[in-house]
């Protein structure tokens, strides 16, 4: 919704999908999916796969829609900038940073991120972005997607669009932790908010 295939400045709808080796990873993973299924042409860097049976099933879901995954990530920012349109921030998540952050390959995807001058859409929370009170962090995204409720740190965001992505969250945990959303329109899986 932020970016339809007709704004975008470049002729190829390209997306670069950066996957952290945690949960938020596997839901990257699902948004280049959703990409292909949408038109859009995701590229996904993933360095740190996870054993995890689920992300090992997305991963070959992503290999079989002719999804490319890079080996590395170019070090020069410029690359990417001229190749895709929006970048996807799915490396860490409300997993928080505590003893990923400054570890590879995630403190090389963070320091590219800090450097992209194309919109970032992070999924959940900004990577590197503090859960508590307190700085944002460097990575300064376009849009921000939060999962299931937004979290107190999204309060902090500042960028053009906030959508939440949570219509199929169960009844008995709204009830648990208190979520109150918003009506989703017609058949929406996400509402602007």
């Amino acid at each position: 919704q932020a970016f339809p295939l007709r704004s975008l400045p470049r002729r190829q709808p390209t997306v670069l999908v950066l996957c952290g080796p945690a949960q938020i990873g596997a839901v990257g993973l699902v948004c280049a999916r959703h990409l292909r299924t949408f038109d859009y042409d995701p590229t996904i860097f993933y360095p740190k796969r996870s054993p995890d049976p689920l992300h090992r099933d997305f991963t070959t879901q992503c290999e079989k829609m002719d999804i490319p995954f890079l080996s590395y990530l170019p070090a020069e920012v410029q690359l990417i900038n001229d190749a895709y349109n929006a970048v996807v921030d799915a490396v860490l998540g409300a997993e928080g940073t505590e003893g990923i952050e400054g570890t590879e390959p995630c403190a090389a995807i963070l320091a590219t991120l800090r450097h992209v001058r194309i919109p970032i859409v992070s999924l959940d929370v900004p990577s590197g972005w503090r859960a508590g009170p307190g700085d944002t962090g460097d990575i300064r995204p376009a849009v921000l997607v939060s999962l299931a409720a937004p979290k107190e740190v999204s309060r902090r965001f500042q960028g053009r669009w906030h959508f939440l992505a949570g219509r199929f969250l169960p009844e008995e945990l709204r009830r648990k932790f208190g979520i109150c959303a918003p009506p989703y329109p017609g058949s929406d899986c996400l509402v602007a908010l």
